[in-house]
């Protein structure tokens, strides 16, 4: 494992050890926050944590034509009882994700740095929203990094039924429509997997990260 101190630095994510951690130290300054993520790198720690880097191998992703709506899904979609829009409400999403309580976690490792970090990158272009209304009032959304060539997932909300689902599959059509090649989820979770997320090898995903590989 790195020590990474004041100098704006990442190792080679090959460094990463076994559960996928590469570096510890550093900061989230918008210029390390960037160059973190455009190699294949993530911030993930708790609160009173030092700053935990990221570079999992196996890696979560998505390829936009593996995506599974279910029928029930379709329905919903397709009685427009929820609305979407892109990066129109930035703060109140990632807000509503760090408060969200979720089944088999106590706390959340969104911290108010971490929102603060983020909200510069939304300022500067490079991290984006979607929400989800439902009689104007936002019920669901997710946020993360985006890269023009892949889209960094980092986190997602839903107060109603199905409103993440929303913005997921809307994002999924927005990228696809925009030649992006991934939408990357970072690591396994059931939820994930059953809207046709799947792990690919780092070595593969870095190749897509760099615009290497030929679709």
């Amino acid at each position: 494992m790195h020590y990474i101190f004041e100098e704006l630095f990442f190792p080679p994510v090959s460094e990463a050890d076994e559960d996928g951690i590469l570096a510890v130290g550093g900061d989230l300054s918008p210029a390390r926050l960037e160059l973190a993520y455009k190699n294949g790198i993530f911030p993930w720690f708790n609160e009173g944590e030092p700053i935990l880097w990221w570079a999992p191998d196996p890696r979560m992703v998505l390829f936009f034509d593996e995506l599974i709506v279910s029928k029930s899904m379709r329905k919903i979609l397709k009685s427009n009882q929820f609305k979407v829009t892109f990066n129109q409400n930035f703060a109140a999403v990632i807000s509503n994700c760090q408060k969200i309580k979720r089944d088999g976690q106590n706390g959340t490792w969104i911290s108010n740095k971490m929102i603060d970090a983020y909200c510069q990158l939304n300022v500067q272009g490079l991290a984006k929203s979607v929400e989800v209304w439902q009689d104007d009032v936002l019920v669901g959304g997710l946020y993360g990094i985006d890269l023009g060539v892949v889209f960094c997932g980092e986190s997602m909300f839903s107060k109603v039924s199905n409103a993440s689902k929303v913005a997921f599959i809307a994002l999924v059509e927005h990228l696809k429509k925009k030649n992006y090649k991934l939408l990357d989820c970072q690591v396994y979770n059931p939820h994930l997997e059953s809207l046709g997320c799947r792990e690919i090898e780092r070595e593969e995903f870095m190749s897509i990260l760099e615009n290497k590989k030929a679709f």
